[in-house]
C-alpha cells in the first residue's frame, strides 16, 4: 500500500491550468504514442508546455502493450539527457514508461534490468500524468506493467516512487476514442475495481475508493461509449478509472487480471479486450464467495431490482457484467482473435504464475479451474 500525494486537477477547459504545475521546469520530456500526439487536445498542451521557452523532448514512440525490450530502446534515448520534468499523456502502456523514465532520468536510478530483477527504485524526477483513456488507472498506482514475451506474461514494477507529482483528467482528450478502445478501457476500469472490492487484501480504504468508482462507471460508461462527446460521462470516466487506480493502490486486482496477463503477453490482445472477455466467467467463479458485495454493487446500477435477495442479486450482477460486454461490441471468446485452444493448458499454467494476484483472489482456485474458466471462451468447446 503507497500513500497517494498526487495533486489531481480536472475539468473541462483545464488544459490552461497546467501551466502553475511547471513553475521553475526548463527541461521537460513529454512521452507518448503516435496516435495521441495528433489529437487537437494535445497540441494545446504542447503549447502550455512550450511557453516561456521551456525545452522539451519528446518521444512519441510507445508501443501498445510495451515489452521489456522495448521500454530498454526508449530508455536509452534519454541517457544523459537532464530532464526536470516527465509528462506522460496516452492510456496505460504510455503512463506506465513515462512512469518508468521519470525514474531512469534521475542519475541516482537503477537500471530496467535491475528494477525487473527486483531492486525498487528509489528516486525519479518530477512527473505528470495526463490518461488519454478511462480504464487503467496508471495515473494512480505505483505500478508500471511490461510485456516479458520469451515467458508468455507480463509483470509489475511496483514502488511507490512512481506515484506522479501530478494528475490531469481532461475529458477534451478522450472525446475522439473510437468506440471500441473506450469500451474496452472502460472494462478494464470495472474490473479493477470489481476485483479490488472483492481481494482478499480489501479494506475499508480500498472499498470506498472501489464503490465510488463503481458507481461513476455503472452510471456513465456506455453514455460515454455511445455520446463521445459528452464531456460529463467522459470526464465521469476518468475519475472512475483514476479510482480504479486508487483502489488497487490500497488493495489489488486478481482473477481477471492473471489470466489476461497470458493473453496479452503471448498474443499481445489489448489489456481491455482481454479483460472484457474474462470478465464474466472469472466473477462467476468468484460470486459464491462474494455474495454480500456483489449485491452491493448491483444496487448501484441505475434500473437495480433492490427487492431481490442478495444471493439473486449477485447472479444478476453477473449476467449484467456478460450483457455489458455484448452491448459494448466487444469480443466475448478467443477463438475468434486467434488463440488456439491447445494452448489452454500452457495459458493455465502462466496465469497460475501470476501469484501476486491470484494471492488475492476470494476463492481457491486449482489448475483445472483456471482451465476450464479458459475452456468457457472457445465455442468449439462448449458445442
Amino acid at each position: 500500500m503507497a500513500t497517494i500525494n498526487s495533486t489531481v486537477i480536472s475539468g473541462a477547459q483545464a488544459i490552461s491550468a497546467l501551466a502553475p504545475l511547471l513553475a521553475g521546469k526548463r527541461q521537460l520530456l513529454l512521452v507518448t504514442d503516435a496516435n495521441i500526439i495528433r489529437l487537437e487536445a494535445v497540441a494545446q498542451i504542447r503549447n502550455v508546455l512550450q511557453a516561456e521557452g521551456r525545452q522539451v523532448t519528446l518521444i512519441d514512440s510507445v508501443p501498445p502493450e510495451p515489452g521489456h525490450q522495448e521500454v530498454a530502446a526508449l530508455a536509452g534515448r534519454v541517457v544523459g539527457l537532464s530532464v526536470d520534468m516527465v509528462i506522460g499523456i496516452g492510456g496505460g502502456s504510455v503512463l506506465d514508461v513515462a512512469k518508468l523514465l521519470s525514474v531512469m532520468c534521475h542519475p541516482a536510478s537503477p537500471t530496467l534490468s535491475a528494477m525487473l530483477n527486483g531492486e525498487k527504485p528509489q528516486r525519479r524526477v518530477a512527473s505528470l500524468l495526463i490518461p488519454a483513456t478511462a480504464g487503467t488507472g496508471s495515473e494512480a498506482t505505483p505500478n508500471a506493467i511490461l510485456a516479458i514475451p520469451e515467458q508468455n506474461t507480463k509483470v509489475g514494477i511496483i514502488s511507490e516512487v512512481l506515484l506522479p507529482d501530478y494528475v490531469a483528467l481532461l475529458p477534451e482528450l478522450t472525446t475522439s476514442m473510437p468506440a471500441h478502445i473506450a469500451s474496452s478501457t472502460g472494462i478494464d476500469a470495472l474490473c479493477h475495481l470489481i476485483e479490488c472490492f472483492t481481494a482478499t487484501v480489501a479494506n475499508p480504504v480500498s472499498d470506498n475508493a472501489a464503490l465510488i468508482g463503481l458507481k461513476k462507471l455503472l452510471n456513465n460508461i456506455e453514455t460515454s461509449v455511445n455520446e463521445p462527446g459528452n464531456l460529463l460521462a467522459k470526464l465521469e470516466m476518468l475519475w472512475a478509472s483514476w479510482y480504479g487506480g486508487a483502489a488497487i493502490n490500497h488493495a489489488g486486482t486478481h482473477l481477471v487480471h492473471a489470466l489476461s496477463y497470458p493473453l496479452g503477453g503471448k498474443y499481445h490482445l489489448p489489456h481491455g479486450v482481454a479483460n472484457a472477455i474474462l470478465l464474466a466467467p472469472c466473477m462467476r467463479m468468484v460470486r459464491p464467495h462474494a455474495v454480500e458485495k456483489f449485491a452491493q454493487v448491483w444496487d448501484l446500477l441505475p434500473d437495480a431490482d433492490r427487492t431481490l435477495s442478495a444471493e439473486e442479486k449477485s447472479q444478476a450482477l453477473v449476467a449484467w457484467f456478460a450483457a455489458l460486454v455484448k452491448r459494448l461490441n466487444l469480443p466475448d471468446n478467443l477463438a475468434a482473435l486467434g488463440v488456439p485452444a491447445d494452448d489452454i493448458p500452457a495459458l493455465a499454467d502462466a496465469a497460475l504464475n501470476v501469484k501476486r494476484l491470484m494471492n488475492n483472489a476470494p476463492c481457491q482456485v486449482s489448475h483445472d479451474d483456471v482451465q476450464a474458466i479458459y475452456q468457457t471462451l472457445f465455442p468449439e468447446l462448449n458445442a
